[in-house]
């Protein structure tokens, strides 16, 4: 039986080079991305890690991407690594410098923390998108090419711009917890593979009785 393209295969269709499950390439093990993500680049798929900037092991934050998102070229990620301290007079970085001025480096609590980045699932992201550090991007989210997320994004909507805002909600607040509720995502692929009709229509009643069988 056919149970869609094998997740261990970096890139998910032959001749098509351009898009790269994401999981099979990264090294970094702050870096977590969940099965059937992917990164689509023309120039480069297998280098997802190169647009995740500024993050420096010492500091410890941990980018999450969820199950089946689609991350466009050049969508980067700012992380935690990117802050300077601005309690002081100067915001410059004189101690990574040194010839002594390593001795008046801040501790790390100076420097503000926003935490983990998370993108959950079935999150479409566009074309150069950039997030910054400790964005939490809820399930079902769309972001619109060159947007600058700033803050958190609920699950299924869809926004843009810089700062990106909100331009539509994709379902109603009762849609979207039933949707957050069947989880489709966390479904045993055999049952994607033979529900991608339920999955891709709009019809949520009929992904619940799916769910239901």
């Amino acid at each position: 039986m056919i149970i869609g393209p094998n997740p261990e295969n970096p890139h998910p269709k032959d001749g098509f080079p351009q898009v790269c499950f994401i999981k099979n390439t990264v090294t970094n093990p702050n870096v977590v991305v969940g099965d059937y993500s992917y990164y689509d680049d023309p120039e480069d798929s297998e280098n997802f890690e190169r647009n995740v900037l500024y993050h420096y092991p010492f500091i410890g934050d941990k980018l999450i991407i969820g199950k089946f998102c689609a991350l466009a070229k050049g969508v980067k990620f700012i992380m935690n690594g990117a802050n300077h301290k601005l309690s002081g007079i100067s915001t410059y970085p004189f101690q990574i410098f040194g010839n002594g001025w390593e001795k008046n480096a801040p501790p790390l609590t100076d420097f503000p923390y926003k935490g983990d980045t998370i993108i959950g699932n079935d999150v479409w992201i566009g074309f150069d998108a950039l997030i910054m550090p400790g964005v939490k991007i809820g399930n079902g989210a769309v972001i619109s090419a060159r947007s600058v997320v700033t803050r958190d994004i609920p699950a299924y909507t869809v926004v843009g711009g810089n700062p990106a805002k909100l331009i539509k909600h994709r379902f109603t607040l009762d849609q979207v917890a039933r949707l957050e509720e069947i989880a489709w995502w966390d479904w045993p692929v055999e049952i994607i593979s033979q529900h991608l009709a339920e999955i891709m229509a709009g019809d949520i009643e009929a992904l619940a009785e799916v769910e239901r069988t």
